[in-house]
């Protein structure tokens, strides 16, 4: 079979080479413009339409958890790509534990008010916090994906109250699941603290905003680990400022890299990182893909695809 492999930043002769080492049948080579050779699977992260364009492909694996750079394309150029062609997403690859790692500690770090006394030292201030009640401190996701499911899994051990969101209702043990547009005013009704890990779709674009926020429990907090256009920034500013929120842990931007303007990088309940809350990690990303070409082959199910109806 024929493989062709395109990633602007990655390190191609990495990925030709570990790539080459688990599919040693496969002809694997990078994508360069003016390549029209025949290729059977096409591995790409933000590819140019002339990539996929007028190939006969038996799948096209996006380079990383989000869909949303080729779906975006194909609604400019649908000839890219046809719906008879399976897009796959990597599914976890070392993905999930980096959201568990990162989650984690940032509600333990709010519980733990860390935030407050770290403005307490910039003040020159002793004073012991009253402690939170566990009870009084329920965490939300928004979003029920793979990556929400393992990060509901790794909260559940710390004894929080536990709710999610989908389109769909969830069985996740120990968690309690609303679903769809009817039931998400009762879900943000007493959520502290509300994890976002929707997909990229057109009906999530601006879904956190000051009307959402402020049906939010009293001094609640945000982690966004999925799209900046999630969140109308303006809007989270107000809600900091108003108080409603008291905290917010940002890892994704509407911009990105984050404009030196923007008022985010001044505010002292603002904490933020480079989209680096879950990254790539190649040796797994490899095996996945590696395996799930197999199966493909072989004929037989695979999980990871896209609906491209859907977005996710």
């Amino acid at each position: 079979m024929d493989i062709i492999f395109y990633h602007p930043s990655f390190d191609t002769a990495f990925w030709l080479d570990e790539l080459s080492r688990v599919m040693p049948a496969a002809r694997i080579r990078e994508w360069k413009a003016g390549d029209n050779d025949p290729a059977d699977y096409a591995l790409v992260w933000h590819p140019p339409v002339e990539m996929l364009q007028g190939r006969s492909l038996k799948a096209v694996f996006a380079l990383g958890a989000g869909v949303d750079s080729i779906l975006s394309q194909l609604k400019a150029h649908p000839e890219m790509l046809p719906l008879s062609v399976p897009l796959f997403r990597l599914e976890d690859t070392g993905m999930a534990l980096q959201m568990q790692e990162y989650a984690v500690s940032q509600v333990l770090h709010w519980f733990r008010r860390f935030d407050d006394y770290a403005l307490l030292k910039q003040q020159a201030t002793w004073q012991p916090l009253d402690e939170y009640q566990r009870e009084d401190f329920t965490i939300g996701m928004l979003g029920a994906g793979v990556l929400g499911s393992k990060v509901a899994e790794s909260l559940q051990e710390w004894g929080f109250p536990l709710r999610c969101w989908s389109r769909s209702r969830k069985n996740w043990p120990g968690v309690k699941s609303f679903a769809g547009e009817e039931e998400l005013g009762a879900f943000l009704q007493g959520t502290r603290v509300l994890i976002n890990l929707l997909p990229y779709t057109p009906e999530t674009v601006g879904i956190i905003n000051l009307s959402l926020l402020n049906q939010l429990a009293d001094d609640s907090y945000l982690i966004n680990l999925a799209r900046g256009v999630h969140v109308v920034e303006d809007d989270l500013l107000k809600a900091l400022d108003e108080g409603k929120l008291k905290g917010a842990m940002l890892d994704v931007f509407s911009e990105e890299p984050l404009p030196a303007t923007s008022p985010l990088w001044a505010h002292p309940r603002v904490a933020m990182t480079p989209h680096v809350a879950a990254v790539t990690r190649p040796l797994e990303a490899i095996t996945y893909i590696a395996w799930t070409i197999s199966q493909l082959e072989e004929g037989k199910p695979v999980t990871g695809q896209v609906d491209r109806t859907r977005g996710y």
